[in-house]
């Protein structure tokens, strides 16, 4: 796998994003890894296999190619690639997890992730306490020794955009014997790299900015101890929800450009926090670039730009909030994030309905916006006209 220049030196993000994992392939030259569309590989004998290939649950060279390029964007020592992001947190826990088991969660974290833990894990008998991440002390306090097996970490949040400082995080566990797990699909590796800063897991959904054009959907777990991730593994073949070789292609086809997508993304999402926050019917604008933001200080910390997130509370209400998300003409209305062109939702019908009722139900005025790669212009003037 490629990772340094002639010189040796390690590479940079957007040389390895192009090459880890990537080598032109040795029988034709190509330099894109092929689709191998294949369920299973001649033996050369009972137990003779060629390359470690033998079942596609179990390997598959394009999805090798995928999980060595995310294992080395991420600063990390092994990736691996899963059918969606739900899917590889669902690996992880069961791996890590058993009953009678706790787990510390963000107050505020994914509507999806919150389901699997009150609603499937809870079943299971693992325990969960959901805390502010930055209340150092509540987490602290949160925390029960000899049982806490993992903090469950996202910076930025979704949709509400909080900020964990993620090496007080990572001491806090190692305190407590626990796991520090980030899920970093809002900032993606490009701007944030967890590992670096002392944690042990990194979650994505590879559907969102790491696949980066709405046509894919993926997850990915990258690890920075070895031994974790052969038993990761080990869950993964066992599961068996991998990432099909289709899908493994378009994720690396999207890490490619991850780099120079981004920029866009984190310049075009400033513009239009800072257009809102200026909005007479705004209440309220959740974006780390923002001066105003509390957890700005530790984001510009830990990350190279802050993302193209930004969500908004309107100031007249949830009707209104609502009215906003069916006015648009560019930012189309839909679930997901991280592609492309612009999305604009309302959590609390939408992606977040599963919190409502919970310690986790996000404000029925907000409204979020996934801001893509458009021109700018187009975009404010966009938002300027569904705000009236």
């Amino acid at each position: 796998m490629t990772k340094a220049n002639r010189s040796g030196e390690p590479l940079g993000f957007s040389s390895l994003a192009i090459h880890a994992g990537q080598e032109p392939d040795p029988l034709t030259g190509a330099v894109v890894p092929p689709i191998y569309q294949v369920s299973t590989y001649k033996q050369d004998g009972v137990g003779g296999l060629r390359g470690g290939y033998e079942y596609s649950r179990s390997a598959n060279p394009t999805r090798t190619a995928l999980e060595e390029c995310l294992a080395a964007i991420e600063a990390g020592r092994r990736g691996l690639a899963f059918a969606s992001g739900l899917a590889a947190e669902d690996c992880l826990l069961r791996s890590v997890c058993a009953p009678g088991d706790h787990v510390v969660i963000p107050s505020d974290a994914y509507g999806g992730t919150f389901r699997l833990f009150g609603k499937v894990y809870q079943r299971w008998g693992v325990e969960w306490t959901a805390v502010d991440l930055a209340d150092l002390a509540a987490v602290r306090a949160a925390v029960r020794p000899g049982k806490t097996r993992a903090i469950w970490v996202e910076t930025p949040s979704n949709p509400l955009l909080g900020v964990s400082d993620i090496a007080a995080l990572a001491g806090i566990a190692r305190e407590a014997g626990a796991l520090l797990v980030v899920d970093n699909t809002f900032a993606t590796p490009y701007l944030q790299q967890p590992l670096t800063l002392g944690a042990d897991v990194v979650v994505h959904s590879t559907t969102k900015y790491i696949g980066g054009h709405s046509d894919v959907v993926g997850g990915a777990l990258v690890v920075a101890d070895p031994e974790l991730g052969e038993r990761l593994a080990f869950h993964q073949n066992a599961m068996g929800a991998v990432a099909g070789p289709f899908d493994a292609w378009l994720t690396l086809r999207g890490i490619k450009t991850l780099s120079v997508r981004m920029d866009r993304h984190c310049a075009n999402a400033e513009a239009v926090a800072r257009m809102l926050e200026a909005h007479p019917k705004v209440s309220e604008v959740y974006y780390p670039g923002l001066e105003s933001h509390p957890g700005h200080e530790i984001a510009a910390k830990q990350m190279r730009g802050f993302g193209g997130m930004v969500s908004f509370r309107h100031a007249e209400g949830e009707n209104a909030a609502v009215e906003v998300c069916g006015r648009t003409r560019l930012f189309i209305l839909g679930e997901s994030l991280g592609g492309v062109e612009s999305l604009i939702e309302h959590p609390g019908r939408m992606t977040h309905a599963s919190a409502a009722g919970s310690p986790l139900e996000v404000p029925a005025d907000l409204v979020r916006l996934s801001v893509g790669i458009e021109e700018i212009d187009d975009l404010l003037a966009d938002l300027g006209r569904a705000l009236g």
